[in-house]
This record gives C-alpha cells, sequence and structure tokens, in this order.
C-alpha cells in the first residue's frame, strides 16, 4: 500500500516524476540499517525534488535485501519518451538524495541521464515485484 505521510496530496502533472520511498519491515529502519536519518530522507528528498517529483513513501516493496529502496517513477512526457520506474537500492546517505533530486529536476527517466553514480545503486526486480508498485 502507497502512502503519501507527511504532505497534502499533490496532483503529478505530465512533467512531474514520482519518487517511491520504501517504508516497510526493513528499510526506513534503525535496526536493520543504523546510522541513518530514516524520517528525515523523505523530508530531504522532497524539498529537494520540489515541483519535480511527487515523493511518497509506501509499505514494504518486497525488496528488503536493497534497503533503502527508491524507486523513481517517470513522469508522463518521460514514459512516452520511453522512461521506465527505475529502482535504486542501498540509498543510505544524504549525497546519492542529491543525486536522485537533481536527475528529476532534469527530467528524470526517459527524459535526462541519470547521474553516473546511480548506476552503482540500481538493480532490477522481478515482474511481480515491480507491477505491484505500478498496480
Amino acid at each position: 500500500m502507497i502512502t503519501n505521510t507527511g504532505s497534502p496530496r499533490v496532483p503529478a502533472s505530465a512533467g512531474t516524476c514520482r519518487i517511491t520511498v520504501c517504508r516497510g519491515c526493513c528499510c526506513g529502519d534503525p535496526a536493520k540499517v543504523p546510522g541513518v536519518d530514516h524520517a528525515g530522507q523523505i523530508g530531504r528528498l522532497r524539498e529537494a525534488a520540489a515541483g519535480a517529483a511527487l515523493v511518497r513513501a509506501s509499505e514494504c516493496l518486497d525488496v528488503c535485501d536493497q534497503a533503502n529502496v527508491v524507486v523513481v517513477q517517470p513522469s508522463a512526457a518521460g514514459r512516452a519518451a520511453g522512461g521506465r520506474p527505475v529502482w535504486l537500492g542501498l540509498v543510505n546517505d544524504d549525497d546519492v538524495l542529491a543525486d536522485i533530486a537533481a536527475w528529476v529536476r532534469a527530467g528524470g527517466p526517459g527524459l535526462a541521464e541519470p547521474p553516473g553514480v546511480l548506476d552503482l545503486y540500481g538493480f532490477t526486480v522481478s515482474r511481480r515485484v515491480g507491477k505491484a508498485l505500478e498496480g
């Protein structure tokens, strides 16, 4: 179940990406990923991507070995240009959040190349897991 806790729902426009931040059983858990301000991550990402992406939290995305997981979904324009959701794992520091925000401000999937460092965080999920997020 995807929620948008902490901020009012803002309708996505054709130029707005969606960023889903997993906050299920392992992602966001200080016991699993110590030393990270898990609650602060969402706020900092919302601030950094303001106007370019709707940031929302979700229940478990079922890829716990990659905690903390962030999924960047393309805008309508990005999807029309061939962009697909990009799954990023081990997103555990503010530098990665800044790279994600810069990418979506530039257009995100389908419209802008991600910063090269994000290649280190990308992973592929099963069709079952991927469809659960889109459904």
